[in-house]
């Protein structure tokens, strides 16, 4: 921290009237002392920072800050106003002005620093000490964390910069900072350290948060430290999540499982966002967690206290085609002792995440431009050239060319976010790069497979060389996106893409040459793999697999009879568990019982989790029951010929389905199936206490796991 900031670095009378005028006169100091090599350039990323969000904090801050390729190393300037300064705060002026700027590829040591000074500036005594500093030298010394022990003035309360205030320096980089109810920093959040706002058994309150802004360095921790101070001054456990520039460190699965609400405080998408689903939450901007953290806990108090929750896991084509029920991959990496098989089924499962709402969008509005203008739709010329607002066949050429339009972003979208998913934001560039070799040279989803685990090693293979310093700022821009793309490509282009072409051809024409007993197997067998988990990497790789056939503008007879086999059997858990708890009431608690109310929305639209509460209390009868039943409908389905070239919808594509009136008997049969299993096994079982009958007051089984009474989705 000692060569961040220095006495030529502070400003105590800063005469600066607005904020642009504030950030040119400390930036010139930075300019003067070699720390950025282009004025003008350097602030005009202060201000395309600005831009994005005012950086005034209530209580007199402003910290202009931002990342930069015209900064040589992290540095930091410090201006006392004495007029106040507008940087956008709801309360005034600011009369501290912060300019932090760091390169474009800082390293986590610097952002470790920066993030702790942002913490800091949530310290009144801190900063009130800094208000009160008569000498440059001495400021600079506070803010590195250092005594200036002037004779008549105590340093008070300004703790080393390089420490966090709610956790471990590592915790600053973007990990968590636990503070434990009433207790100080270093309090365990698992501690019960009583008072208000108790949750359960009398123990306190407790929160997990993630804070994140775009810049990844000043509102990121701030908003964490505020919201820190908040829950001890309330009496609520916080533990926060800081996803910030140098990356973040996952909160233990036990802590959100123990937490009673959860406050996502963002300006950028949040990382695994899946993990708190099924909790009160509230979700706002960074600077709300900074300003007001008070009312953002009293509010996700209320919203528990009224038992509303997020949905437990979105909706999706069998778990495969929701938003955030689906894998939510960003730098997702796989946990540390995970094995290589784990981390690879999570890297291929971030890719398939985001390419299912293509699938899903091209895929229905190539289906609604076949049932409204026939199948010769797709020989219809552009609607570029013709279109007529009243004629059926144009809207519908519109739709199929649009839908068509979608369906070609499906491999390098899985390529792109595969990589992603394996190296970050550095991934992306050669994985869309190497997605669309894929389909320039036939290789299909096979293709974009390879390329997006190739771009993600190769991303991560370069990150490991060391690299001078005066290269870092040029990174992440130039060199990682440069060669990246020019190996993957070479790798596609030359070595391994023509063989990856040829199996791609040879599993279509395995497929077009299904027929007869063949196919009946194979529906029987993506009729298990679908109800296997109920939505989780096994039914994920069914319903890839038959989205893959009919992401084309002209799929194959057969590619179309898999995605209906694979619909059909999805459908089947669900509503199984919807028609037991209608027909066999007694042997299902209360619970489960209104969640076989939702179960039977929830498997009409083909959403298979409607089903896991079901199989989470039960999963030895439920589970082996619902296999048996999927496999019957896709068997079923395969046989008669239905075909389906819309890759979601459930009951309301019918109109899309050939021979949908087979088709729904395939999928009435594996729901008798199911049902019928499931009550002759539960049948053996001796009754579940309290399921033959609520109490007065609609009480629900007390010995029901806890875990499966929350419905799937409202």
């Amino acid at each position: 921290m000692s060569d961040m900031i220095s006495a030529d670095l502070v400003d105590l009378d800063l005469s600066a009237e607005t904020k642009e005028a504030a950030a040119r006169a400390l930036a010139e100091r930075m300019v003067a002392r070699g720390r950025v090599t282009d004025l003008e350039g350097f602030l005009a990323d202060v201000a395309a920072r600005e831009a994005q969000m005012p950086t005034g904090l209530d209580g007199g801050i402003g910290i202009p800050h931002c990342r930069s390729e015209h900064v040589t190393e992290p540095t930091l300037a410090f201006g006392r106003s004495a007029a106040g300064i507008d940087f956008g705060a709801a309360d005034g002026p600011a009369d501290l002005v912060f300019l932090i700027a760091a390169p474009a590829g800082a390293d986590d040591a610097h952002l470790t620093i920066l993030s702790a000074l942002a913490r800091q500036l949530m310290n009144a005594e801190f900063t009130a000490a800094l208000r009160s500093v008569g000498d440059a030298a001495d400021a600079a010394a506070l803010i590195r964390g250092e005594d200036p022990a002037p004779a008549d003035e105590p340093r008070a309360g300004a703790e080393p910069v390089g420490e966090s205030t709610g956790g471990t320096a590592g915790d600053a980089t973007g990990g968590t900072a636990g503070v434990a109810a009433g207790g100080g920093p270093g309090d365990s959040a698992g501690e019960d350290s009583g008072g208000e706002g108790a949750g359960e058994s009398g123990r306190p309150f407790r929160i997990v948060a993630v804070t994140s802004c775009p810049t990844g360095i000043a509102h990121t921790y701030m908003a964490a430290e505020s919201l820190e101070n908040a829950g001890r001054e309330a009496g609520v456990e916080v533990v926060v999540e800081t996803q910030g520039s140098a990356g973040f460190t996952r909160l233990d699965p036990a802590v959100i499982a123990a937490a009673d609400g959860v406050i996502l405080a963002h300006d950028v998408a949040v990382r695994e966002k899946d993990r708190f689903a099924g909790k009160p939450t509230v979700d706002t901007g960074v600077k709300a967690a900074v300003n007001r953290p008070g009312e953002l806990i009293g509010e996700v108090r209320s919203k528990a206290a009224r038992g509303e929750v997020t949905a437990a896991g979105g909706a999706g084509a069998g778990g495969a085609a929701g938003g955030d029920g689906a894998t939510t991959p960003v730098g997702r990496g796989g946990e540390s002792g995970e094995g290589y098989g784990t981390r690879l089924r999570t890297w291929l499962m971030s890719g398939v995440s985001y390419m299912v709402p293509f699938v899903a969008a091209g895929g229905l509005l190539i289906a609604l431009g076949f049932a409204i203008g026939g199948y010769e739709i797709n020989k219809a010329p552009s609607v570029m050239d013709h279109f007529v607002w009243t004629q059926a066949d144009s809207w519908a050429a519109l739709l199929y060319q649009i839908g068509g339009v979608s369906f070609a972003f499906l491999v390098p979208v899985l390529a792109g976010y595969i990589a992603y998913g394996m190296a970050d934001r550095p991934g992306l560039v050669p994985g869309f790069v190497g997605g669309s070799i894929a389909l320039t040279i036939d290789a299909g989803f096979l293709g974009g497979l390879a390329a997006g685990l190739i771009s993600g090693a190769v991303v991560l293979a370069i990150q490991r060389v060391r690299i001078p310093a005066a290269l870092r700022g040029i990174m992440p821009v130039v060199v990682i996106p440069l060669i990246s793309s020019a190996v993957v490509g070479f790798l596609m282009f030359v070595v391994i893409g023509k063989p990856i072409a040829s199996a791609q051809e040879a599993m279509t024409d395995w497929l077009n040459g299904l027929s007869g007993a063949n196919a009946v197997l194979l529906g029987a067998l993506l009729g298990l793999m679908m109800c296997f988990d109920l939505g989780g990497p096994v039914n994920k790789v069914a319903y890839t697999f038959a989205t893959a056939g009919i992401a084309v503008s002209d799929p194959s007879d057969s590619a179309m009879k898999i995605m209906a086999a694979v619909m059909a059997a999805g459908m089947v858990p669900p509503l199984a568990m919807a028609l037991a708890t209608t027909v066999r009431a007694r042997l299902f608690n209360a619970a489960e019982r209104e969640n076989g109310k939702a179960a039977w929305v929830l498997g009409a639209s083909f959403i298979s989790e409607g089903a896991i509460p079901f199989a989470a209390a039960d999963p030895l009868r439920v589970i082996p029951s619902s296999m048996v039943g999927g496999a019957v409908t896709g068997a079923l389905s395969m046989a008669f010929g239905a075909t389906l070239r819309a890759p979601h919808g459930g009951v309301f594509v019918v109109p899309l389905i050939g021979n949908p009136l087979l088709y729904l008997v395939a999928v009435a049969a594996g729901v008798c199936v199911t049902t019928a299993l499931v009550i002759v096994l539960k049948g053996l079982r001796r009754p579940v206490p309290g399921a033959t009958a609520q109490g007065p007051g609609g009480g629900t089984d007390p010995s029901a796991p806890s875990g499966a009474k929350q419905p799937v989705a409202a």
